[in-house]
């Protein structure tokens, strides 16, 4: 019994154990650093839809001018921002399930150094792998999110560009 203890303690003390875990660490750090970055950027959408909210209510008591092809805008730029927040929820589930997944490979490389043997190594790898693939999809949603931002701010230039045109040809 006491030479089973000293192995157990042995394995544990070792700093193969350590060494073992710094890659799913950096790569729990680089899920954080998304996940901030990612809940900021929902943060943006949600800002951005209270002030066309006020533009909604300002068209509704007629206190803004061209009503119509402002409600028309501002209803392609609400669908918008709609699919851009579902986007964001859905990487926002894929980063903290990528998370989830490199803190359980963490633990499990060393519960396998402390307890298990060769035979049991493919079960860390196959954990983080498996938070590698649900970090990748998460920055393939983010990726394609982009272009919805980008089409937002297309179409914000846009309707900017036809309030001067309106503007000079009242001017003139």
């Amino acid at each position: 019994m006491i030479l089973h203890e000293k192995e157990l303690l042995d394995a544990l003390s070792s700093s193969r154990i350590l060494t073992s875990m710094i890659t799913p660490a950096v790569l729990i750090s680089a899920c954080g650093t998304l996940i901030f970055s990612t809940s900021a950027r929902l943060g943006r959408i949600f800002d951005r839809v209270n002030v066309m909210k006020g533009e909604v209510e300002a068209i509704i008591t007629g206190k803004i001018s061209y009503p119509e092809k402002r409600m028309t805008h501002l209803r392609g730029q609400i669908n918008l921002q709609r699919r851009r927040a579902m986007l964001i929820q859905r990487a926002m589930v894929c980063l903290y399930t990528a998370t989830l997944l490199f803190v359980a490979s963490s633990l499990a490389i060393a519960v396998n150094s402390a307890y298990g043997n060769g035979d049991l190594a493919w079960i860390p790898t196959l954990i983080a792998l498996s938070g590698g693939l649900f970090l990748f999809v998460a920055s393939a949603v983010l990726l394609y999110e982009s272009r919805f931002n980008l089409r937002f701010v297309h179409r914000s230039i846009d309707f900017i560009e036809f309030l001067e045109q309106k503007a000079e040809e009242q001017q003139k």
